[in-house]
Formats: C-alpha cells, sequence, structure tokens
C-alpha cells in the first residue's frame, strides 16, 4: 500500500507580500516605534482577528530576545491567535533605528513574520527562508536602494527565484 502524502502549503515571502504591507522611507525613532508600525502594515488585513492583541504577542516575543538577527535586519514576529493565516510585512526605515540587535548594529530592514498557533513548521520554514535571503549582501543593499513598495517587491520575487 502506498503511503498517504499529505500535500503542505509552500509560502514564499513575496507571496505573501503585497505593496500595501511594505514601507520603504518608513520614519520612526525607536525599536518600539518600529515594530508599531510594521504591525499597523497589516491592520486592514482579513486575516488579523485582533491587532491589539497581535501587537502584544509580537513585543511579547521580542522581550523573550531581540529579533534582530544582525546585518541591519530585524526579524520581528510571532505564532498567534490573533491572526487566521501567516502574513508578513515589510519596512525600509528612513534612518537607521537601534533595535538591539545581536552583533550590536542598527537596523534599517524589518520584516514581520505573524501565523497561527499550529503552523509552526511554515513559520520556521520562512524564517529560514528569510535569514537565507539576507544573508546575500547584494539582496540588503538593493532593498535598501529600492525607491517604492512595488520595488521592493519585485527584489523580494527576484531574490526567491535565484535562491529558491
Amino acid at each position: 500500500m502506498e503511503p498517504v502524502v499529505i500535500p503542505t502549503k509552500s509560502l514564499t515571502i513575496s507571496g505573501l507580500l503585497t505593496t500595501e504591507r511594505i514601507r520603504v522611507g518608513l520614519d520612526v525613532g525607536t525599536k518600539e516605534n518600529a515594530i508599531d508600525a510594521v504591525v499597523d502594515l497589516l491592520g486592514g488585513s482579513p486575516e488579523v482577528n485582533d491587532l491589539k492583541q497581535l501587537r502584544t504577542d509580537v513585543f511579547a516575543r521580542e522581550r523573550v530576545m531581540s529579533t534582530g538577527v544582525g546585518k541591519g535586519l530585524a526579524l520581528p514576529h510571532a505564532r498567534t491567535t490573533a491572526v487566521s493565516d501567516t502574513l508578513v510585512a515589510f519596512a525600509v526605515t528612513k534612518d537607521p533605528v537601534e533595535y538591539g540587535a545581536l552583533d550590536g548594529g542598527p537596523v534599517r530592514l524589518i520584516l514581520l513574520l505573524v501565523g497561527p498557533e499550529n503552523e509552526r513548521v511554515e513559520h520556521v520554514r520562512l524564517l529560514a527562508r528569510i535569514s537565507r535571503m539576507m544573508n546575500e549582501g547584494d539582496f540588503r543593499s538593493r532593498l535598501l536602494d529600492a525607491d517604492s513598495e512595488e520595488e521592493v517587491l519585485v527584489v523580494f520575487r527576484m531574490a526567491e527565484e535565484a535562491y529558491g
């Protein structure tokens, strides 16, 4: 008897991003303001059941350990009951933000990943994917140089095609 294979959805960052969930030139002065602003990008999404709870859960995760992973990138994230599906938002800040990053450097690239509590595997896969992509200096540079939300989306699409 053949084993039953249950297909899993394979999400991409570019497939989850929309121009409404991207900000270029985000003008924030603090880490807290940056996280608030990126969470706000998800505010009109039908998958968000409770924006206040979502914000609380993202900040609770941040208190466990800084999501400033280095190389100018922060990956705030949470698995939460406040959303019905996986969502991503992204921002390039106007100026560097002190974020308490692991390498001690400031952050300008912020990718927020939130998903339902029961989607742990997909959550980890997406965090690994963005981490791999962000290790490429050229990718980070193209994001920092992007002039529009549309251009950011194209940079993500091209990188995911190139890096898998």
